[in-house]
């Protein structure tokens, strides 16, 4: 059984496209863009959007990797990044970031989300159909900073500690608010538990 080399670091990385390997951001790109597409788009409920705007936040990052400190970690300085973009394109919406409308449906940017089902049969596919759906309602209706941490952590895949730290928050806040955040959507959920 063969080896597999151990995966170069992002920090590796950004020193070589600074030092004129320019083409190798494309491994960076690669490693985080389906996570900040996700990520976006749980910010912004808009597929196409989310996508353009993970491109600006790449060319946003590779234009600002001279600054780019390596005691940290890449991600949580690109996740950043990402978040104060999709905060701005709100604004530029002209939209209340506690605002909670969904997509209408049929629209390109109308999300559900489909688990797998342990049932083969239709009746299973169905109720995780109605499951996503509802996940999917009660994250849109928690308030903006329970909503903002909730899609931070499950669907940006970041730590605690890059979460408290891209917030400015005490990581116990951090906790708690997402504590918090996880009760409201399990009492927004509980005839889904129940089932």
């Amino acid at each position: 059984m063969t080896k597999e080399p151990p995966e170069v670091s992002d920090a590796e990385i950004v020193a070589a496209v600074l030092k004129g390997e320019k083409e190798r951001f494309g491994e960076i790109v690669n490693r985080y863009q389906a996570r900040l597409v996700n990520f976006l788009y749980r910010l912004l409920y808009d597929k196409a959007e989310a996508h353009d705007l993970s491109q600006e936040v790449f060319f946003k990052t590779y234009q600002a990797l001279d600054r780019y400190d390596p005691q940290y970690k890449f991600s949580t300085w690109l996740f950043r990044v990402g978040q104060n973009a999709a905060i701005d394109r709100l604004r530029k919406r002209r939209l209340k970031l506690v605002s909670m409308d969904r997509p209408t449906r049929g629209t390109e940017s109308d999300s559900t989300w489909e688990f797998p089902s342990g049932d083969r049969g239709p009746y299973g596919e169905i109720r995780n159909r109605e499951r996503g759906q509802a996940i999917s309602e009660a994250v849109q209706g928690l308030p903006w900073e329970y909503r903002e941490l909730i899609v931070m952590r499950h669907y940006g895949e970041l730590s605690y500690n890059e979460i408290a730290e891209i917030k400015k928050l005490p990581l116990g806040t951090v906790k708690n608010k997402l504590f918090r955040a996880r009760q409201m959507l399990k009492e927004g959920l509980a005839e889904y538990l129940t089932d």
